[in-house]
């Protein structure tokens, strides 16, 4: 197969949109003040509390339609698990949600996959280590080459579909 590759991305969004529900916010607020110490520019599109249960797909979505408005946005989403935000996001094309829970994974979703959406699980993955998930995936370029040629790929099988 034959693909003409695409220059890695940036290491740096020009913005992040982020949101969860009621079971991510307490997270999400660590993480507000973590793009604020960093001095990384974002949108916060909810949730506004945890006291009261929310849709995680409509907060979701708000976040998707942010990240697929802009050239070099990505986002963060955060649910209980993570799970149910990163099948929503995921069903979007142009979205590549990757569910991180460990500093490896947030790295390589990055390098190999151009991961313009990191999803995390509130009750799941505690707030130092989840801080450290987002500062590794912020900063971790797309490596491109093969690595273009495969997402090339995916969207042409996901176009087939």
């Amino acid at each position: 197969m034959s693909s003409v590759s695409s220059p890695p991305g940036p290491a740096e969004p020009e913005i992040i949109a982020i949101g969860c529900d009621h079971a991510g916010h307490g997270l999400k607020r660590e993480v507000l003040k973590l793009l604020h110490e960093l001095k990384v520019p974002y949108v916060d599109l909810g949730c506004a509390s945890p006291d009261e249960s929310v849709h995680y797909p409509l907060y979701g979505k708000k976040v998707v339609e942010a990240v697929l408005a802009r050239p070099h946005a990505r986002g963060i989403l955060i649910c209980g698990t993570g799970l149910g935000m990163s099948i929503m996001a995921n069903r979007f094309p142009g979205i590549r949600a990757a569910l991180c829970h460990d500093i490896f994974s947030a790295m390589m979703s990055r390098r190999h996959n151009d991961a313009n959406l990191l999803v995390m699980g509130g009750r799941v993955i505690g707030a130092d280590l989840g801080k450290e998930v987002v500062r590794v995936w912020l900063t971790t370029p797309f490596e491109g080459g093969r690595h273009q040629e495969r997402l090339d790929l995916l969207e042409q099988l996901a176009q087939e579909a």
